[in-house]
């Protein structure tokens, strides 16, 4: 039987651009079938009053944003052009559309290219133009796309998913869950797979 992985993921995270490039080659290299879940780790983390990367400390967002270049070269995955847009502006919405892309059966699609956009082209995920990028390349219709990310019932199901996150224990994104065990950050996505309980 096929595992089953549950990715906890939060458009706005920076590592998650490793996870975004590589996500699908390594589900399909470990025949894992993957639910995704959307959340607001903002929320989350205003609520633990946990800011990452504050401009207050300089030294570790360079360290962050040179920590990603180097894991993106170990990976072979395009080299991002740092400093990317951070945080972003439009945060909700790029993780409200994503939830429309689940329903789409495009998530996976969705998040890399809408990091791709974000980190090599230098257009904030959440923002028209990235949002617009991402439609072109996945062949949808973005007015479209908009007005069911801005629909009660998608907003909704985002705040089900970020209690759901809260209540299950996850601080941070990405993470991935299975057989009740939390695995947080990129650097783990492949020893969540290989978890034997």
């Amino acid at each position: 039987m096929r595992k089953q992985l549950t990715a906890w993921l939060s458009i706005g995270s920076t590592y998650t651009y490793l996870t975004a490039l590589r996500l699908e080659q390594v589900i399909t290299r470990h025949e894992v079938d993957i639910l995704v879940k959307p959340i607001s780790i903002r929320s989350i983390m205003k609520e633990m009053d946990n800011s990452p990367f504050p401009p207050s400390k300089p030294e570790k967002v360079r360290y962050m944003w040179r920590d990603i270049e180097r894991r993106a070269a170990v990976y072979g995955l395009p080299a991002p052009k740092v400093p990317a847009p951070y945080p972003l502006t439009h945060f909700d919405r790029a993780n409200l559309f994503g939830l429309v892309m689940i329903k789409q059966g495009r998530y996976i699609e969705y998040l890399r290219e809408t990091y791709s956009s974000w980190f090599l082209n230098g257009h904030e995920a959440g923002g028209a133009e990235n949002l617009i990028y991402c439609c072109n390349r996945l062949k949808l219709d973005y007015n479209t796309m908009l007005a069911a990310a801005d629909s009660p019932e998608v907003k909704q199901l985002y705040e089900n998913n970020t209690k759901e996150a809260r209540q299950f224990g996850i601080f941070g994104v990405p993470s991935f869950s299975i057989d009740g065990e939390i695995f947080w950050g990129d650097d783990r996505l492949e020893d969540a797979i290989l978890f034997k309980p």
